[in-house]
């Protein structure tokens, strides 16, 4: 049974499921930042998907990276999936600027996070569901 990391839980605001994953929006209002996270329980990589699951995450992955170019026109996308302190498989997609706080440089261990009031996360939430994209997925 699939249960979502209680880190992950405590530092994100939920957007909505998709067909295989839960999509979240960090809350760090610094960065134009979601997280897919794949519902099945117990693994950690990507490899530990079925191919068809590893499709189905891709094409999410490949929807949201999308909206947040569309929505954001950010220099770059940051798109990783790492399990140093939270193991269970999840995949942070960030957008990122020339000007942003972090830049050139990760953004992990860099500054505090800076939340958002529950308003200011409605929005961008409801923006991401919103995207052509998205839509189609849900």
């Amino acid at each position: 049974m699939f249960n979502l990391d209680e880190r992950l839980q405590n530092d994100t605001y939920f957007v909505a499921n998709l067909p295989i994953s839960q999509l979240l929006l960090m809350n760090d209002k610094q960065y134009p930042w979601f997280i897919l996270v794949p519902r099945i329980a117990d693994i950690s990589e990507t490899c530990q998907l079925s191919a068809s699951k590893q499709v189905g995450v891709l094409a999410e992955s490949n929807a949201l990276s999308q909206a947040l170019l569309d929505l954001y026109v950010p220099t770059t996308l940051n798109v990783a999936a790492l399990g140093n302190v939270v193991r269970q498989l999840h995949i942070h997609h960030i957008a990122r600027f020339e000007h942003d706080k972090a830049w050139p440089m990760p953004i992990w261990g860099h500054s505090p996070s800076v939340a958002y009031s529950d308003t200011e996360a409605q929005l961008l939430i409801n923006q991401i569901l919103a995207h052509a994209k998205i839509k189609e997925l849900l």
